[in-house]
């Protein structure tokens, strides 16, 4: 069906001169240094919701003036992030919760016997989903090593695996907890090699840098608007749709169906996205991460980086200058990571300097484990081997950048460490 908006609709209201689609908002006074968890709302996110908001109405299912330009907002979302990721002619963009809801999506629509091959540094989102039977290999100790692992694990599946059961590769872009980059584009060929497809967690890569799924040949990818500066609760599994299509939908319900009959399972399902997006649709949030995307898309995203790459080193040097704060890290120092720095305080425990920071210094800070346990132990047991201390509690503090944080914010947050020593 072609969508066309009605003539009586308005153009778009133009952007007041000298407003940054990319500039985030914020609380003054209030530090946040926390991006990793949830990103700060970009302007162009708040702008296209505001703007939608009269027009507010159902998708797909309306003949209505309203209906019919929020079923083209909707759509047109679809296509924009699709394009911010690079998605190929034949993928399907599907519209999820989040990453954790578009991984599960892609787990449930595996084919029988799918083997999944992990590392054990993934979040518990990459971990958890996948079925029993699935390889997780040990966190490695760089990029180098992951590929030669993955590599091997690979090879001793096609030797011992019955002959064309499906293997799929899951890892993620950037770590959560360390920051540091994964070398996707090498483990895809090797993935490639091996007749193995790969998908890619990109939840705390594709804030950072750009993604795309043609450029890396990767089949699948997942990411989340709330960290991609678009806190309305969507997200997206980009990818390959065969093994979509012939799966059962993800969610039962309308506008997943073709035909409904009179008799129980009577029920011929939809193909292409519509097939697992049953229900009404999060319009807004679809909206919200396309404008956003789209922001991105027209930034200059190599002087953002190396902004970005400024603020990372400021904060590292500083927390390296202090002799009882011990940075976590799985690869070696000079490994490319994105604006993610986790820590912790010797002698310290870590909620408590969490709370104490957000109240004495109004700065906000994660604390934990980040839901990736195995690697954050694995992390902090080695941090207390390198720096040969006992005294590291159990858990660590993480503090991560991105657009709208500044030099002051990173050297509040030194200075306030230097204070606890």
């Amino acid at each position: 069906m072609t969508l066309t908006l009605a003539p009586s609709l308005p153009a778009r209201p133009t952007r007041p001169v000298g407003t940054d689609p990319l500039g985030v908002l914020g609380v003054p006074g209030q530090i946040n240094l926390d991006y990793a968890a949830s990103a700060p709302c970009a302007r162009a996110a708040a702008d296209a919701v505001a703007e939608l908001l009269p027009w507010y109405a159902s998708v797909h299912r309306g003949a209505g003036a309203l209906s019919r330009r929020c079923t083209l907002a909707y759509e047109r979302a679809r296509q924009t992030v699709g394009d911010f990721v690079g998605a190929r002619a034949g993928d399907h963009v599907i519209f999820t919760r989040n990453t954790t809801d578009a991984l599960n999506l892609l787990a449930r629509a595996l084919p029988a016997g799918t083997t999944v091959v992990t590392f054990a540094g993934e979040h518990h989102a990459n971990l958890l989903p996948w079925p029993r039977g699935s390889v997780r290999l040990p966190v490695p100790e760089s990029p180098a090593g992951a590929v030669r692992a993955l590599d091997a694990a690979l090879g001793e599946l096609r030797r011992d695996a019955r002959p064309g059961l499906p293997v799929l590769v899951a890892v993620a872009g950037a770590s959560n907890v360390t920051g540091e980059r994964w070398p996707v584009a090498e483990l895809a060929r090797v993935a490639r090699r091996h007749a193995a497809r790969i998908v890619v967690d990109a939840a705390q890569l594709a804030p950072h840098a750009p993604v795309d799924l043609t450029a890396l040949d990767v089949d699948y990818l997942a990411l989340s608007g709330h960290k991609l500066y678009a806190p309305f609760g969507a997200g997206v599994l980009v990818g390959r749709s065969d093994w979509l299509d012939a799966a059962p939908p993800y969610l039962a319900g309308g506008g997943a169906t073709g035909h409904v009959g009179a008799a129980t399972h009577d029920v011929r399902w939809a193909t292409g996205p519509a097939r697992h997006e049953a229900g009404t649709p999060n319009l807004l949030g679809a909206v919200a991460l396309a404008a956003v995307c789209a922001a991105l898309g027209g930034a200059d995203r190599d002087a953002l980086h190396a902004r970005e790459q400024r603020l990372l080193a400021r904060l590292r040097t500083g927390l390296a200058a202090l002799p009882h704060v011990v940075e976590l890290r799985t690869f070696a120092p000079d490994a490319p990571r994105v604006g993610i720095v986790s820590f912790v305080v010797a002698g310290r425990d870590s909620a408590e300097v969490a709370a104490h920071l957000a109240g004495a210094h109004q700065i906000g800070v994660r604390d934990g484990l980040f839901c990736a346990h195995p690697l954050a132990r694995r992390l902090l047991t080695e941090a207390a081997a390198r720096s040969g201390r006992r005294d590291l509690p159990e858990t660590a503090l993480r503090a991560s950048i991105g657009l709208g944080s500044t030099v002051a914010e990173v050297d509040r947050l030194v200075a306030a460490l230097a204070e606890l020593g």
